[in-house]
């Protein structure tokens, strides 16, 4: 089982589209939808606002929100966070319109600069003995973005490293100064724990398997749970709220709780330290905690309680070595092909 970490010294960063909100911008209809709509119609993702409920509850060093969503739709996003329950500690939005008006055409839809150069500045005025867990989706490039951060505060990623990236991505010749110099500010420390990667675009898991273990791609938000329960950031009866809320909210058949475990188990991201920790919470499991989840609940139980015998201790989430500029390329094809799942309708045939 890996070390438990002090939940009090972690440091929460969350992107907004497609993470922790519903949001549909792969047309020009899309992008209009989105500016325009209210908070009372904007739809979170099933389990998001519970998680970040959860982990709020543990009193972290920090929740940061970092969107790339444009400056002017803060009014509407803070009032859909307020809407959920959600504190935050900083809401980072991306200065679009500023961009736009310079004539900086590429920045519009570059990710790689402006997440990065966010993230860094962050960490410049943080606690370096800060862990982070870092949470985005599989639309655009935030696994690529998220690990390059992580090795750039870590020391593994040098200048030269950092600027061929930057070039490959095309940033602007002054931002690339930026955030290089930025980058020389971080104190260094090997502070990402982990990255999480909603997928949204229901990419494969295995695409991401070049970022190494750290990088945890999930289908619904009990698996990050259990993940964080199997760190000791969060309890049990907190991971089993989670997935109470899907069951609740969403209509999601208990099965899904079981297939959930059941492929971060086999892949050794979680293991007998979690299973152990959820059957122990069992006897509290009872209709006045949970309501109409109960047995679901506990047939999940049942399920972790049944195979609890053949888990080992789960990875550790280590860092692996890797190469930036060739994984750039390949990143971006993923993302592309994801968009393309995306837009594409099925032909329609007659009149």
């Amino acid at each position: 089982m890996p070390t438990s970490l002090d939940p009090t010294r972690v440091v929460y960063r969350w992107d907004l589209d497609k993470t922790y909100l519903r949001t549909e911008f792969d047309s020009i209809r899309d992008l209009l939808r989105t500016a325009i709509e209210p908070a009372t119609r904007k739809r979170t993702v099933p389990g998001a606002s519970v998680l970040l409920r959860e982990l709020r509850a543990t009193d972290p060093a920090a929740v940061f929100i970092l969107s790339g969503s444009p400056e002017q739709m803060r009014r509407v996003l803070e009032a859909k966070l307020r809407l959920d329950g959600i504190r935050w500690d900083s809401f980072t939005l991306k200065p679009s319109l500023d961009n736009l008006l310079k004539g900086r055409f590429r920045v519009l839809k570059d990710q790689v600069s402006y997440k990065l150069e966010a993230l860094l500045a962050a960490r410049v005025h943080g606690d370096r003995d800060h862990r982070e867990v870092l949470f985005g989706d599989d639309a655009e490039a935030d696994a690529f973005i998220y690990s390059l951060y992580a090795d750039l505060c870590a020391g593994r990623v040098d200048n030269r490293q950092l600027m061929a990236v930057l070039d490959a991505a095309r940033v602007y010749p002054e931002n690339i100064g930026q955030i290089v110099r930025t980058a020389g500010r971080v104190p260094r420390a090997d502070c990402v724990h982990r990255i999480f990667i909603h997928l949204d675009r229901v990419s494969s898991p295995a695409m991401f398997d070049a970022f190494g273990p750290r990088v945890c791609p999930f289908f619904n938000y009990f698996q990050p749970a259990l993940v964080l329960l199997e760190d000791g950031l969060l309890d049990p009866l907190a991971c089993l709220r989670v997935g109470a809320g899907i069951l609740l909210q969403q209509g999601f058949h208990p099965s899904t709780l079981n297939a959930s475990f059941a492929e971060l188990a086999s892949k050794g991201v979680i293991g007998s330290g979690c299973a152990e920790q959820l059957t122990g919470a069992r006897p509290l499991v009872t209709p006045n905690v949970f309501a109409g989840a109960t047995a679901g609940l506990l047939r999940f139980l049942d399920t972790v309680d049944a195979r609890r015998d053949d888990l080992g201790p789960a990875r550790p989430p280590e860092a692996v070595e890797i190469d930036y500029v060739d994984l750039f390329g390949r990143d971006r094809e993923r993302a592309h092909a994801a968009k393309r799942r995306a837009r594409w309708r099925p032909p329609r045939f007659g009149g």
